[in-house]
């Protein structure tokens, strides 16, 4: 018999002797008296000693209605009292399974639940100090050559276990038993042990632990100031494309699928029972911002910013202030999202980033024009152009530039150049300045059907010290460029590239982080698919954890990572390897003006609060890592709240627009199976945490 042992410095995996496994367990169950010592009393005259435990059922397969139930495994984790901050670091991220002595708590008596394996996880910090001669490892000259490469020998008898460097040992068995040692106290190995039984579990059960991050994408654009439902709305795939043909959704059918989970009103809406902001309009609505109203055939009601509006076709629509806080516009999000599924294996494979706001990372400008009537004129005549030239065949009639049913996305492809065009015509589209053809997206972006043929009277610059500038206006208002900030140039210039005029990012539920469980279910077993789906079989995945461990890295740049200031800023956080600072020094820190208003406003709220509270009490600014001889570490944590848990109700939100998308009743369960498999990449080099 001999078990496997993982050392945290070297790496490896060694072959561990029974005995010395056997004699490392008694150990560890017999820790030093002040290892036992809970902290909170530590301070008393008779310190009060004990063990802390908990029991985790980690999830092994997603439940599935029509095709399997959930099924879990069990995990005991036991620490010494002193470590009772591991215990609950682990319980925070997948709860607490309560008592199992309780037969209400008991797995084996959860048979519908329970996967037959059991996991048992022992902290034990002070296994480092045990020698190898103790252990009942033998001399090094009456050591096997595989005892030898594994330095399960000893020359002389105060050799320590493992040369005293932290490790773990597991033990596993066929039948789904697993007990592990960890001798270390930081909370992310205890996290990864329970994962590491989980992935076990999971290969025995028959389903899979994959190390991934995901969301649901919800894509989203700008309607500018009017929103009314034409093809970009009604077509199957959102977009114009000539072929598909339109889909009729109407209000009745709606409030059908609907059924008690709504209030009708007499008007001719209904309001949300659970959410009273999301509200359910009829098939002909019509959103103006100039108005401030939302108008169909025999009623109307007030466009109220932040509302969420849903068409009959599950497309939502709302009123926002547009990311550079300086407007307002009207915003649409489709009804089905794309299930994005980033399996990577490596810390740094960008797991967690494709859930975070890509807002964080736009940046703002004006729009330009040089010469108001020379640049006008030339994109009149890129409007009026006849383009059934591109191809080498014709295709067929062209919409007109500005009609309603060609899209902005239609007319970036049209000026783009391609190997479908000419050659000739992609020479040509090679002449148009990029700010012509900025402008001629512009003009498509702004345009209303009420402007007909004189677009040009709509479409004007500032006028500065009594004579023409350059910056852009539309009725007498700026136009915002946005842009997206990649990176920086060798030189330390910011790299920007421009966004559409209609963009925004896309709405997002996030739904891995680092662990998910996930089941492959043929498609004939599930009910109400997307029309999208045609896949024989699709991947069913689910988080296996209820707060995340998060490592913002960009947060030590001021009002950079608006999310993780946020968390930071309330309470009730789990924060590891940030730097405390006293209520003494936060005042310090806000009366530096310049540096403190980068930080977004819960941020600097808070530290005004510690700033003006008790000077001896602490508080964690998102800038400040813990120093590490002398350097700000490179392994910040946090850990999150689940945004599914956080937001509930986006989640409702997604729920509804599906069910109305696929013409099912809500109180039938939506499918999201994976359709985006993206690739994980590592662009730095592993991380050491040495702190």
């Amino acid at each position: 018999m001999s078990q496997r042992l993982v050392t945290r410095s070297q790496k490896t995996k060694k072959v561990v002797p029974p005995v010395a496994f056997s004699r490392l367990l008694d150990a560890a169950l017999c820790p030093p008296d002040e290892n036992l010592v809970l902290p909170f009393t530590s301070n008393d005259s008779t310190p009060q000693r004990g063990w802390v435990k908990v029991m985790l059922r980690p999830l092994v397969c997603p439940e599935v209605v029509g095709f399997t139930s959930e099924k879990r495994m069990e995990v005991r984790l036991l620490a010494p009292g002193s470590m009772v901050a591991n215990v609950d670091f682990v319980e925070s991220v997948f709860g607490n399974a309560g008592d199992p002595s309780l037969p209400e708590n008991d797995a084996a008596l959860d048979v519908e639940h329970w996967n037959g394996t059991t996991g048992c996880i022992i902290l034990a910090p002070h296994l480092r100090l045990l020698k190898k001669k103790d252990l009942g490892l033998p001399h090094w000259d009456k050591a096997t050559d595989r005892q030898k490469r594994d330095s399960m020998a000893w020359k002389d008898e105060s050799e320590l276990y493992n040369n005293g460097g932290a490790f773990k040992i597991s033990l596993r068995t066929k039948e789904g038993v697993f007990v592990t040692m960890i001798a270390d106290n930081y909370f992310g190995y205890c996290k990864k042990e329970v994962k590491t039984q989980l992935s076990f579990s999971s290969n025995l059960f028959g389903t899979e632990e994959e190390h991934a991050g995901g969301a649901l994408a919800f894509a989203s654009m700008s309607w500018g100031g009017e929103f009314y439902p034409d093809q970009r709305v009604l077509r199957p795939n959102h977009h114009y494309d000539g072929r598909a043909p339109l889909k009729s959704y109407t209000y009745a059918e709606a409030i059908k699928f609907l059924g008690d989970e709504v209030e009708v009103q007499k008007e001719g809406y209904a309001v949300d029972k659970k959410f009273p902001d999301i509200v359910y309009i009829p098939e002909d609505s019509v959103a103006s911002m100039e108005t401030g109203q939302i108008t169909w055939k025999g009623g109307s009601m007030f466009l109220v910013p932040n509302h969420v509006y849903i068409h009959p076709s599950g497309y939502q629509m709302s009123l926002k202030k547009s990311l550079d806080k300086a407007g307002w516009h009207i915003t649409g999000t489709v009804a089905e999202p794309m299930c994005c599924h980033k399996p990577s294996t490596v810390s740094g494979g960008g797991k967690s980033e494709i859930s975070k706001l890509l807002s964080d990372m736009i940046t703002f400008g004006t729009v330009r024009i040089d010469n108001v009537k020379k640049d006008l004129a030339y994109v009149d005549m890129i409007l009026k152009r006849d383009y059934s030239d591109r191809f080498s065949e014709p295709r067929g009639s062209e919409l007109p530039l500005l009609d309603p049913k060609r899209t902005l996305g239609s007319l970036v492809k049209l000026l783009t150049p391609s190997d479908e065009y000419t050659a000739d015509y992609n020479e040509w589209l090679d002449t148009i300045p990029p700010m012509i053809k900025s402008l001629v997206f512009l003009v498509k972006h702004h345009y209303k059907p009420s402007w007909g043929k004189d677009w040009k009277s709509h479409i004007n610059v500032q006028m500065i010290d009594g004579h023409e500038g350059d910056i852009c206006l539309v009725d007498g208002k700026h136009v915002v460029v946005q842009y997206l900030r990649m990176g920086k140039t060798r030189d330390n210039r910011e790299r920007k590239f421009k966004l559409r005029h209609d963009f925004v990012p896309a709405q997002k539920i996030q739904t891995e982080d680092d662990i998910s469980a996930s089941v492959v279910v043929p498609r004939e077993r599930l009910e109400h698919l997307s029309s999208e789906v045609s896949n024989p079989s699709v991947k069913i995945v689910k988080n296996c954890e209820l707060r995340l461990f998060q490592r913002p890295d960009d947060a030590c740049i001021r009002g950079y990572d608006t999310k993780t200031e946020e968390d930071l800023a309330s309470l009730g956080n789990f924060i590891s390897n940030f730097e405390p600072m006293t209520g003494q020094e936060a005042q310090e820190l806000t009366k530096r003006a310049v540096d403190f208003d980068k930080y977004t406003e819960p941020m600097q709220k808070l530290l005004r609060q510690a700033a003006e509270g008790p000077k001896e009490k602490f508080v964690v600014s998102s800038a400040h890592f813990r120093l590490v001889n002398g350097k700000p570490t490179a392994n910040p944590r946090y850990l999150q709240v689940r945004t599914d848990f956080g937001e509930p109700r986006a989640s409702r939100v997604a729920h509804v627009a599906a069910c109305l998308r696929r013409c099912m009743p809500v109180t039938k369960p939506t499918h999201f199976p994976v359709n985006g498999v993206l690739p994980g990449r590592r662009n730095n080099p592993p991380d050491s945490f040495p702190d």
